[in-house]
């Protein structure tokens, strides 16, 4: 499920995009396993390509496991399984970081030129839907924490086949990988560029 109230403007682009590229199936797809497997990881993310994957993945948040026989592991017991749920879930989350983190940035103004003053209005509110997906971010950054803190109890698994999320959940774990960090660093600038617009004038340039 969704953890949080997303702004209607943001979802109704979310929709928009992924409507406009979501391939029509030939069989439903129902299983959190099938939606993973329709994201796409590029080099170069246009907003249309984030916003796809940015719907696969909030759907896929919101549907069921598969049975363990078609997991992305091979699950031996019951605590497995719980250590794979707990790790997918995660790593989706992480996943949703990164894509709210790359929109963010088509929106970002990392510098103020006083030959921008014309257009105050419009950096203005792109900075203000830069502030918005950063918010995002977090969120599922917080989620991912939570997913990965609840797997804690279950050390020392390893699974073959997800080894990457196994070291995501790691590094969450001794701080390497903290989001926190790196979605400040953005609202700090953020924030310092959002005031040299606002003192903008007319006599600017």
């Amino acid at each position: 499920m969704n953890v949080f109230r997303k702004s209607p403007l943001v979802l109704l682009l979310i929709l928009f995009f992924a409507g406009a590229v979501v391939p029509v199936s030939a069989y439903r797809l129902v299983y959190r396993e099938q939606l993973y497997q329709l994201y796409r990881r590029q080099m170069y993310q246009t907003p249309t390509r984030i916003a796809e994957n940015i719907y696969w993945l909030e759907q896929a948040l919101a549907s069921d496991f598969a049975n363990p026989l078609y997991a992305l592991a091979r699950i031996s017991d019951n605590r497995e399984w719980e250590w794979y749920r707990y790790l997918f879930t995660m790593h989706i989350n992480l996943l949703l970081v990164e894509q709210y983190l790359q929109w963010s940035n088509q929106f970002m103004k990392h510098e103020a030129f006083f030959y921008n003053a014309p257009w105050q209005r419009q950096n203005l509110e792109s900075l203000d839907r830069a502030e918005e997906l950063l918010e995002f971010a977090r969120v599922h950054w917080r989620e991912a924490e939570r997913w990965s803190q609840a797997a804690m109890p279950m050390r020392f698994i390893n699974l073959e086949g997800i080894q990457y999320w196994e070291d995501q959940h790691h590094r969450i774990r001794s701080g390497d990988l903290n989001y926190d960090r790196i979605i400040d660093r953005h609202l700090d600038r953020l924030v310092e560029v959002r005031g040299v617009f606002e003192r903008m004038g007319p006599d600017t340039y």
